[in-house]
């Protein structure tokens, strides 16, 4: 389904956002190991033409990016001037020119890909460092606050967020950012969602037991993750004795937010118990006293039901640490795309546009 052209960021606040329309639409993309994201940007943060595509239902990126460019509503906007500049976030490392997703089957050569596509500059990038460089320019209405803190101006902030995996990244300011002058900043490319997962009360070591019996290393993304709700559903089913049903994560999730399955709901809370542990452990190791971010697809679904879990609690429960991260505030990102406001800031960059 189309959506219709929606303003995504307020081009006063923009600064690297060119003030006149651009002279072609530009393609943004935010791919995941599920859906890949597509939208034209045809003026300065003026997004069209977004579309949700299931990464399944294509044998390549190219073939889905293809589709895309060919569906009606885009060929009509793309019309007024050919696609030329594209940028795209993906749920995986990028690191030199040829890029194999974690989570799904995609491989792909980006020089190639521009080729093939008719690009003159396509930048890829990871999807959460494409978040990452969002997160100045989100608005109040784009996030929610759990918990109690105030963000410390040009300090490092930290996101993360699960989904099909853990993605993880930080915004870190630059020095010597003159008095009254908006910071620029770097973005971190980080994996920290295969840190490994270090468990925080007996519930946990007993479900991080019962994850060995399948993997050899447990990372923070094997419990942080659609995939991870289901493996705690079913560690948990193993140790209180229980049935195990064959359930998915969204199917655990709906039953669990209904009230209609206790293990179902404990799950939910183990995921969110485990996420405020490795928040608290990426504010301390950035010193992210300028807020902890939280994306991904998992979490903003969760609703009221996060705001009431341990999270927050969790979050500060680090020993001598307690009043530290108590004024850390985190947020969730309830903004629906994101990604493209980081990506279009990535490619304004690059191309000079």
């Amino acid at each position: 389904m189309i959506v219709s052209p929606v303003a995504i960021v307020d081009p006063s606040t923009e600064p690297r956002l060119d003030s006149a329309r651009h002279a072609s639409p530009r393609l943004l993309a935010d791919v995941g190991g599920t859906n890949a994201r597509f939208a034209l940007e045809t003026g300065p943060g003026t997004i069209a033409a977004i579309e949700v595509l299931p990464c399944a239902a294509y044998a390549t990126l190219a073939d889905a990016l293809r589709a895309y460019l060919a569906l009606p509503a885009v060929a009509t906007i793309a019309a007024a001037g050919s696609v030329r500049h594209g940028a795209i976030a993906i749920a995986n490392p990028v690191v030199g020119d040829f890029v194999r997703m974690t989570n799904h089957h995609w491989e792909f050569s980006i020089d190639a890909l521009r080729r093939e596509c008719g690009f003159d500059e396509l930048a890829v990038v990871n999807d959460f460092y494409a978040l990452a460089m969002a997160l100045p320019h989100l608005a109040d209405g784009d996030k929610r606050q759990i918990g109690t803190g105030v963000p410390v101006a040009g300090t490092p902030i930290a996101l993360l967020g699960a989904g099909t995996g853990l993605g993880v990244s930080g915004l870190v300011p630059a020095e010597n950012t003159p008095a009254g002058a908006k910071p620029s900043w770097t973005a971190l490319r980080s994996e920290g969602g295969h840190v490994t997962f270090s468990p925080a009360n007996e519930t946990e070591v007993a479900i991080l037991q019962f994850a060995w019996r399948e993997f050899e290393h447990v990372s923070a993304e094997r419990f942080l993750s659609g995939s991870g709700i289901e493996l705690i559903y079913r560690a948990l089913a193993n140790l209180r004795g229980g049935a195990v049903e064959a359930l998915d994560a969204p199917d655990i999730t709906r039953r669990g937010l209904a009230g209609t399955c206790p293990l179902c709901d404990e799950a939910i809370e183990v995921f969110c118990g485990m996420l405020g542990t490795i928040a608290g452990n990426l504010a301390i190791t950035l010193g992210a006293q300028g807020g902890v971010y939280i994306g991904g697809g998992i979490v903003p679904r969760l609703g009221e039901r996060f705001a009431a879990s341990c999270f927050r609690a969790r979050f500060e429960r680090k020993g001598r640490f307690v009043g530290y991260l108590a004024q850390v505030p985190t947020y969730v990102i309830t903004a629906d795309y994101p990604a493209f406001v980081g990506v279009s800031a990535i490619l304004a960059d690059r191309s000079g546009l």
